[in-house]
């Protein structure tokens, strides 16, 4: 019996996690890179004006990194339950391996939002995701507050991704 869940946060979970766990660490996973691809209709905007948030995207050769978050298996039905509120508008779970700096490997779960969700927005211009991620506001606050947040938590543990930090810019050129 497995007695701790490996949970890999890639957006807001690796700053506001919002659950209990036994330990964290900077993991990474292979072959999926993430996108401000998502549509938030019920966190970062609403229905008639979406924000939008991270998702992961599958790309080979590409290399995601993000917190993983060590929860008790006895917990995991109770955190899960709540994640999947959390992650309802258009999120699916996951499972692959979870790379950490010292070689080690675990098995992760992780929540997607594919192309077949009915939040899905996909890809667009850079300087489109900013404009839209600056005007968007939600119950959960400003699009730009939640893509601040992700900015910052990647510079605080040392991971680098040209696809948030080319929006970020891209807004504070706005």
């Amino acid at each position: 019996m497995t007695s701790s869940i490996w949970l890999f946060g890639y957006g807001s979970l690796i700053w506001r996690p919002d659950f209990d766990f036994n330990s964290s660490r900077i993991a990474w996973v292979d072959g999926w890179s993430r996108r401000f691809w998502q549509g938030s209709h019920d966190h970062r905007g609403v229905p008639e004006a979406p924000g939008r948030v991270a998702t992961l995207i599958p790309l080979i050769g590409e290399r995601c990194g993000g917190m993983a978050f060590e929860i008790d298996a006895e917990s995991a039905v109770r955190i899960f339950d709540q994640l999947d509120y959390r992650e309802k508008n258009g999120y699916e779970r996951f499972q692959a391996p979870l790379y950490f700096d010292d070689g080690n490997q675990v098995e992760g779960v992780f929540y997607v939002a594919n192309e077949d969700n009915h939040a899905y927005l996909g890809p667009a211009p850079i300087e489109k995701i900013a404009a839209q991620i600056k005007r968007s506001h939600g119950p959960s606050g400003s699009n730009e507050e939640y893509l601040r947040n992700l900015a910052d938590a990647l510079r605080r543990h040392k991971i680098e991704d040209d696809h948030v930090f080319s929006i970020e810019s891209g807004i504070i050129a706005r």
